[in-house]
């Protein structure tokens, strides 16, 4: 029974290997040289408690190489100085920037979806973007997106930015999210296939066509979602619109978190979310991790104390390994991120599962999760 098990998690890490070589294969850049756009593009920001971030998302959005655009961000009720730096940029943007004070949230809301739908109705571009307070663009961006949203027909385009990491457990948690992307979702999928589940987006970077936009409702049509951005990607495709997704680690970066305390509130508000708090689904996830990425270094450490180097419990756990951190150094490349901390992945999903179980006791069993001054908990 034992040889069954490791030869079965041995394979089903070398489909999921193929599954990594074959979205990045996929998963293209931005086109380089895209030729003038005459569309409007409205760049929508939402902030809460962005001092730290949004002057310099702000200047990066200013020097765009793209004419016809214009910058609205919606202060959020921020308790910070962000409402003051707000104001300073609008002075110094020559009319490109507009500065909005959210209203209150309503009632069934989540805070950002409706951040994002006052926004979309003080929009006056034909294409909108809704890109994240912490985020940082290179002057083609915008250009080179727009021109990618044009040459593929999309209706909604997302872009799987750069993360900037700078804390230990920022490198050791935040490279999951691409890790679980690109193994077990085939991206091809989610623009070939009309089935939603097949769906992934990035709120921190995404480009509508504002009629199709509208014609979902916008952000009225995820406002219970805290993962707002792939229920989006669902709400496109079941209107029988098209989604696609690019690469823009070269135009987009963003630092998610700052440190360990807000990589576990973060993460603790989004993980059970977005398994849209099922709870069967959860207690699958934290099996099958346990199967496929924890029990290999159990049986190495196993072998080790006891010296016994047998194909059964050490050179199929070691291979198993072995295929698990080449996925993972596949990955870290592609994405920019740091090399060093690919060998510590097995604390990665340590680290993960901790969370994992932190989210589901706050929703279940606690007041929900906590962000910025907010508690989520639409269970």
């Amino acid at each position: 029974m034992l040889f069954f098990y490791q030869i079965l998690v041995l394979l089903s890490l070398l489909v999921f290997l193929g599954i990594v070589l074959r979205n990045l294969r996929d998963l293209r850049s931005l086109p380089a040289c895209c030729s003038p756009s005459e569309h409007f593009v409205s760049v929508l920001v939402p902030a809460r408690n962005e001092a730290l971030n949004i002057e310099r998302c702000v200047r990066s959005l200013l020097q765009q190489d793209y004419g016809a655009y214009e910058i609205i961000v919606l202060d959020d009720g921020s308790t910070d100085a962000t409402p003051e730096l707000l104001r300073s940029l609008a002075g110094e943007s020559g009319g490109r920037l507009r500065s909005l004070e959210g209203e209150s949230l309503p009632e069934g809301w989540h805070g950002k979806s409706w951040a994002c739908f006052q926004l979309g109705r003080e929009a006056k571009g034909d294409l909108l973007l809704f890109t994240d307070a912490d985020t940082i663009h290179q002057p083609d961006a915008l250009r080179r997106s727009v021109g990618a949203l044009q040459v593929s027909g999309a209706d909604m385009l997302s872009l799987t930015p750069h993360q900037e990491l700078g804390s230990f457990w920022e490198k050791l948690v935040v490279p999951m999210v691409y890790f679980i992307l690109m193994c077990f979702l085939p991206l091809r999928l989610v623009w070939t296939s009309r089935n939603p589940a097949f769906s992934f987006a990035n709120g921190q970077f995404i480009l509508f066509q504002k009629e199709f936009y509208d014609s979902i409702k916008g952000h009225a049509a995820v406002k219970s979602n805290i993962v707002e951005d792939v229920w989006l990607c669902m709400a496109v495709k079941k209107a029988g619109g098209t989604v696609t997704a690019f690469n823009g680690t070269d135009v987009v970066s963003c630092r998610m978190y700052r440190n360990g305390k807000e990589v576990w509130y973060g993460f603790s508000k989004n993980l059970f979310a977005g398994l849209g708090y099922k709870t069967p689904a959860l207690f699958a996830m934290i099996v099958m991790t346990a199967l496929l990425y924890i029990a290999p270094y159990l049986f190495l450490v196993r072998s080790l104390l006891t010296a016994e180097f047998s194909a059964l419990l050490f050179l199929l756990p070691l291979s198993q390994v072995a295929v698990v951190l080449l996925s993972r150094l596949i990955i870290a490349v592609a994405f920019r991120q740091p090399l060093s901390i690919v060998l510590l992945h097995v604390f990665s999903w340590v680290a993960l599962l901790a969370i994992a179980v932190n989210s589901f006791c706050g929703i279940k069993f606690g007041k929900g999760a906590s962000w910025k001054g907010r508690n989520y908990n639409f269970s």
